[in-house]
């Protein structure tokens, strides 16, 4: 067989002028590439195909060919350049390779380990994301989805997007979880009612309607805040709703400060301003401040004419 070989390599030599050194290095790298080949396709036909998302299939395809190619580099160049010497460098840069190729799924695995074992959030949470906010709903492996709220949807309410976020971004982007340990978040409703309005009156109302409808969240808002000063450094002394007073240039401006649960913030805000509405309307002197032009007339006003 060896004699066999010996005189195709001659031959091949005295008719193309190619030397038996180079000849091997040709057909090693002609094997290895065919060998690359045929693994790709098998692995594309028997696992990336049977993929039902088509997202999915266009990743791994994309991850598989850039995979593909970084080890047949490595391997062409012991055959062309006989840069490794050692099984170990071959090794160790074969790892180095495999690395960069696969370095954006190796942080997302880094990611998910992080998520199940600091939990940060976990499913359920209300959370935010740099600029995407939403409940999750699912943690995987390489990534995590939320149900997103708000965007184009005014208050808290979903939009019906499913929003996928790669784990590996919990280490690069600000994470905000409504949610963790603490299920309650400080809301504030602003009323402006006009200056000639009884506006000790508007605000002695606002305080029944919120200890109305916010006051019996403070027993359970303390336990939560009990349980996670444990693990948070959170002391709130005051947990009773308010009623703030300060002056805008349409009237005198009352904000109703109070707590309520993250998940319920749309539905107690028309709970209360509803109320709000009919409350006022009982009363002639209470109403709604709003951008107004004035205009003044010195005659009108009894001031007589201007000096020219």
């Amino acid at each position: 067989m060896k004699e066999h070989v010996n005189n195709i390599t001659e031959f091949i030599q005295n008719i193309v002028g190619i030397s038996p050194v180079l000849q091997t290095q040709i057909f090693k790298s002609f094997v290895i590439i065919l060998i690359l080949w045929i693994i790709r396709i098998l692995i594309i036909k028997s696992i990336i195909e049977r993929l039902d998302d088509y997202k999915e299939r266009y990743f791994w395809t994309k991850t598989l060919r850039t995979t593909t190619v970084v080890i047949g580099l490595l391997f062409l160049s012991k055959v062309w350049f006989g840069i490794f010497e050692s099984i170990g460098t071959f090794l160790g840069l074969l790892s180095a390779g495999l690395a960069i190729a696969f370095k954006d799924m190796l942080v997302n695995i880094g990611g998910w380990v992080f998520l199940v074992t600091r939990k940060p959030l976990i499913v359920g949470d209300r959370v935010q994301i740099d600029d995407v906010t939403g409940d999750v709903i699912d943690i995987r492996l390489f990534q995590f989805s939320v149900m997103e709220i708000g965007n184009w949807v005014d208050a808290d309410q979903s939009t019906g997007r499913i929003v996928h976020i790669p784990n590996g971004l919990i280490f690069t982007k600000w994470q905000a979880n409504f949610t963790a340990g603490f299920e309650y978040i400080w809301n504030e409703i602003p009323v402006l009612v006009t200056f000639e309005s009884d506006w000790k009156k508007a605000k002695q109302i606002l305080s029944e309607v919120l200890n109305k409808h916010a006051s019996n969240l403070s027993k359970e808002t303390q336990r939560q805040i009990r349980e996670a000063s444990k693990k948070f450094m959170i002391i709130y002394k005051t947990l009773t709703p308010i009623v703030y007073t300060s002056v805008k240039d349409s009237g005198v401006l009352l904000t109703m400060r109070f707590l309520c649960h993250v998940k319920q913030r749309r539905g107690i805000e028309q709970t209360i301003w509803e109320e709000i509405l009919d409350r006022f309307a009982e009363h002639e002197d209470i109403d709604f401040a709003y951008p107004t032009t004035r205009f003044y007339d010195n005659r009108t006003e009894g001031k007589g004419a201007s000096p020219d």
